[in-house]
Order: structure tokens, then sequence, then C-alpha cells
């Protein structure tokens, strides 16, 4: 299923190059990343994207993609190329030293109140246009077409998670 991923074949031109520590390496060939709605730091979406990197610089992605659209919505909240940050990650740091990393290196210095009203509305997010919302259904009615809880983009990328690896919705 996973939805959410980019088209099979794309790799970007230093995937390769960069190698973690093996004990940092997650491997999403064997389970989902973590929820959009984890927090790091109070910011929703980042844990999600460290596990899709890590998971990259060990060829161990799947169908997931680092650096996708939802990404992006924390990098650019925060002012963080991907690149660099991916680099950071090849070091093999941990959640903790990532987080220190991007404060220290972000264009964009949050204070915790704009954190945290950033972190509510991304996790609000639903489909808000025509084309969206036509997506988002095709999508809901091949995942969980029985579910009437799935109004939010992070309640499709969770179910969706949870039925790529077995489960039932």
């Amino acid at each position: 299923m996973h939805f959410m991923r980019v088209a099979p074949g794309w790799a970007g031109a230093n995937q390769q190059l960069i190698k973690p520590m093996a004990d940092n390496v997650i491997d999403l060939t064997q389970r989902p990343p973590r929820s959009p709605r984890v927090r790091l730091g109070g910011f929703v979406i980042l844990p999600r994207m460290l596990d899709k990197g890590r998971a990259t610089l060990g060829g161990k992605q799947g169908e997931y993609h680092y650096a996708c659209p939802l990404d992006h919505r924390f990098l650019d909240f925060v002012g963080i190329d991907p690149e660099a940050l991916k680099k950071e990650l090849a070091k093999g740091k941990g959640d903790g030293e990532i987080l220190e990393w991007i404060q220290a290196n972000a264009k964009h210095k949050a204070v915790d109140s704009e954190i945290a009203n950033w972190s509510a509305y991304q996790e609000q997010r639903a489909p808000s246009d025509t084309e969206s919302r036509g997506y988002f259904q095709e999508i809901h009615s091949k995942v969980a077409p029985k579910r009437s809880d799935m109004v939010t983009w992070f309640d499709m990328l969770d179910i969706d998670d949870h039925a790529s690896y077995g489960g039932k919705v």
C-alpha cells in the first residue's frame, strides 16, 4: 500500500555515499517508521523523518521516502536543509543529538509556543482542496473503506502504515 511514498526508482544523488553506524539503521522493510504524531522537541513529523533518513542511509527504506512533502513541512518550518540533516544522521547521532543540532542550525528559531501551535496544526491538517480530497478519498477507499475516523493526513498515514505491515483496519 504505502500511498504517501515516492514513485519506485527514485534515489537521492548521494544516497549511497553516506553510511550510518550499523546500530542506528532502521529497517523500514520490516516495520513502519514512527507515527507522524510522535514528537521530539515538541515537533511532530520529526521522529518519523529521522527514521526514514536512517533507513535511507542504510538502504532499508523500502517504499518510504526521506525528505518527502510531509518531511518538508518540518524542514521548511525550521529552515534546515535535508542533505545537511542526512549528513548528521550518517554520523550515528541519536534523536537527542539530532534535536540539539537542529536547534543550533535552524534558520528559523521557533519558541515553544510556536512549535506547539505548528505541531497542533499539522496534527489536524486534512485535505483542503478538491484534488487533495479526491486523492485522500481514493486512499481511504483502498486502505480502510469502513473506517469513518480517518479524516486527517496523520490518520491516513497511521492507518496505511498499520495495514501495510499486516494490521487489521
